[in-house]
Order: C-alpha cells, then sequence, then structure tokens
C-alpha cells in the first residue's frame, strides 16, 4: 500500500521492488513542474507532452534497470533528464550550418553565432553554466592549466614560464584535466551542446 505522503525515495523504493502503483504516484505529483518546464522552453503543449512522456520512459527503464544511484534528489534527476530531452530536441531540429571548402575552417566561427534565437541562447547559457560547475570540480593545478590554455588561449610554453613547470608537465596537466572533464561528464550524464 503506497501512502500520499511517502517521500520520492520511498516510492522509487517500492517501484524498484516491484510495486507498480508507485511510480504513477511519482508521476502524478511531479507532472506540473515538469511539464511547466518543458513548456517554458518549447511553447508547444503537443512538443511538451511527448518530452514528458519520453522523460518517464526514460526514468521508468532506468529504474527497472536498477540503474538509479540516490546521489541526489529524484525531482533533480528526472529535471535533468528533461533538460536533455530538451536539448535533443533543438539540436535534433537544427539543420547543421553548410561549410564552404575553405582550409580557414575554425570551429569557434560556428560556436560564436551572432545570430542565436532564444532557445540557441537558452541552451547555450546552460552549457556554459554546467562546463564552469564541472571545471571547479578539477584539482588547481589542472583547473590552472585548463582555464589558461581555453579560455586565455595561451600557449603551452606561456602557460610553463607563468606556473613555473616544464611543458611537459603543462601537457600533462591539460590531459589529466581533459580525462578528468569526461569522467565528471559522464558520471552526471551531462550534455554539453549549443
Amino acid at each position: 500500500m503506497i501512502k500520499k505522503e511517502s517521500t520520492d525515495a520511498q516510492l522509487v523504493s517500492a517501484y524498484m521492488k516491484g510495486n507498480e502503483q508507485a511510480i504513477s504516484v511519482l508521476i502524478t505529483r511531479h507532472k506540473q513542474k515538469i511539464y511547466s518546464f518543458i513548456y517554458s522552453k518549447v511553447f508547444d503543449r503537443d512538443l511538451s507532452e511527448d518530452i514528458f512522456q519520453d522523460t518517464f520512459i526514460k526514468v521508468i527503464k532506468t529504474l527497472k534497470r536498477g540503474a538509479y544511484n540516490e546521489e541526489g534528489k529524484f525531482i533533480s534527476w528526472v529535471m535533468r533528464i528533461s533538460h536533455n530531452l530538451v536539448i535533443d530536441h533543438f539540436r535534433k531540429n537544427n539543420r547543421m550550418p553548410k561549410f564552404e571548402n575553405n582550409s580557414d575552417f575554425n570551429i569557434f566561427s560556428v560556436l560564436h553565432d551572432g545570430s542565436l534565437n532564444a532557445e540557441k541562447t537558452m541552451i547555450k547559457e546552460q552549457v556554459e553554466g554546467d562546463l564552469k560547475k564541472i571545471i571547479q570540480e578539477l584539482p588547481d593545478d589542472q583547473k590552472e592549466v585548463l582555464l589558461m590554455r581555453i579560455y586565455k588561449e595561451m600557449s603551452f610554453k606561456d602557460i610553463s614560464e607563468k606556473t613555473g613547470v616544464s611543458i611537459n608537465t603543462a601537457l600533462g596537466r591539460m590531459r589529466y584535466a581533459l580525462i578528468n572533464l569526461r569522467k565528471v561528464i559522464d558520471k552526471h550524464n551531462i550534455v554539453l551542446t549549443n
């Protein structure tokens, strides 16, 4: 018997033990918040409903596989899934820019598009915010090299001189910073795209 006052964690546990009613209570409890979040990004009722359903299909599959870990709150996890599905929707429905055969191609000319629409702006801000948060999780020596290289566009020679370490050490720190970023991104199932 599921009680309405059961916590999300209790309902998740009950569902994972085979109580199908528990997921219905969770969906009913959080539908308004999740649906409103999705609608505020896509401004389309049918599409919002589709993404909402896809969100809970993903939630159910993850719970049935026993792959859910209780590190954070259930609602935060579900909101992250819905956010990622919104991003996936925009990514699928925006055509990739066409490039002329040009040896001077620069990826940053694509990333810094001055004509960003509202959805792209929202996604870009979210990606930048996520990236800043995960960079803060790096050890200080790796974070320092990464910030100098990516944001200040310094050469490894300049980084070496500024930090007082050899070029090889600076390169090694950059390599480990990228490896550790990938681990954090995979661990938290973060989608970095704009």
